[in-house]
């Protein structure tokens, strides 16, 4: 017998949740941001709204599923199931932080703060919340296949995300590596730089745009639902033993990049979130192209 589906709320505590955390009270909290310049009353009206959005698509999940909350800094010890509709309640970024650890699971987008969040992953609105459901869990249902980067190093460690995916330093100074194709016969370069961004079409608005346009380069951006990628280097430096030749590209479904350590140590994370990074040193190699796993993301 199959289990009934479950909504799984995904959400991220509010500025003014961290603000009481920090401050304690309410009028402390008023005190520190009116000393800086800012109200607290704009700050509580959006926590407003956020809980109230929370409050509202939680009560429109269907009474014969099962439902369950998840906190953005949970996600990494929350077990997601096969038969699981996530429905992210906040920013477009929270899409991007959920979409690593999923596996196919249909995400709905919902938008908290209409006009303030761009909604080019939370798309919806939380009076929509019920047609949503029924329109998930139906066989018929329409998505759209965001392409999904990863990382997968020689030790089996294995890391995805939806916007981008940098490979360097920790604090972003310098780092010493060999890149190139992951193809038999393909020269790799030496190179020593503040790290490597690789990116999908998701990712083609943030971090990985500045750098295509500081630089006015030749690959055009991809669409989220492409299938390809854009690499960059950041801050490629020429010396005796280093070169600047392969400082930016593109992968198509069937192409790797690869990059062998020559420092004592670099982090690969995904869509900034440094805490959850995989660490690779001497000697260690890691691949990186387009996933097989795609972000299914309710139209």
């Amino acid at each position: 017998m199959s289990l009934a589906p479950r909504a799984v709320l995904v959400h991220r505590t509010t500025e003014y949740e961290e603000l009481l955390a920090r401050h304690g009270t309410h009028g402390q909290a008023e005190f520190f941001l009116s000393s800086r310049g800012r109200s607290i009353e704009e700050v509580a009206l959006r926590h407003g709204r956020t809980r109230q959005a929370l409050a509202d698509v939680a009560a429109a999940v269907p009474l014969q599923w099962r439902q369950s909350r998840v906190e953005r800094a949970d996600l990494d010890r929350f077990l997601f199931g096969p038969e699981d509709v996530v429905v992210v309640v906040g920013q477009d970024g929270l899409v991007a932080n959920v979409a690593k650890y999923l596996s196919g699971q249909p995400v709905v987008g919902i938008d908290t703060d209409p006009g303030r969040n761009p909604g080019v992953l939370v798309r919806h609105r939380p009076c929509d919340a019920a047609a949503l459901f029924r329109a998930a869990a139906s066989p018929g249902r329409t998505t759209d296949d965001l392409t999904m980067v990863e990382a997968v190093a020689d030790d089996t460690q294995r890391l995805l995300a939806l916007n981008e995916i940098y490979l360097g330093p920790p604090g972003h100074q310098t780092a010493r590596y060999r890149l190139g194709p992951d193809a038999e016969g393909s020269p790799a370069e030496p190179q020593a730089s503040s790290g490597v961004l690789v990116g999908t079409g998701t990712g083609s608005t943030g971090w990985l745009r500045s750098l295509w346009q500081e630089r006015g380069s030749t690959p055009t951006l991809p669409g989220p639902t492409d299938p390809r990628l854009v690499w960059f280097v950041r801050e490629a430096w020429p010396s005796p033993t280093t070169g600047t030749s392969l400082v930016a590209g593109e992968l198509r479904r069937d192409q790797r990049l690869l990059l062998t350590v020559e420092s004592d140590r670099v982090v690969v994370f995904g869509d900034g979130m440094e805490g959850d990074a995989l660490e690779l040193t001497w000697g260690q190699t890691v691949r990186i192209g387009i996933s097989a796993t795609s972000l299914r993301l309710t139209a």
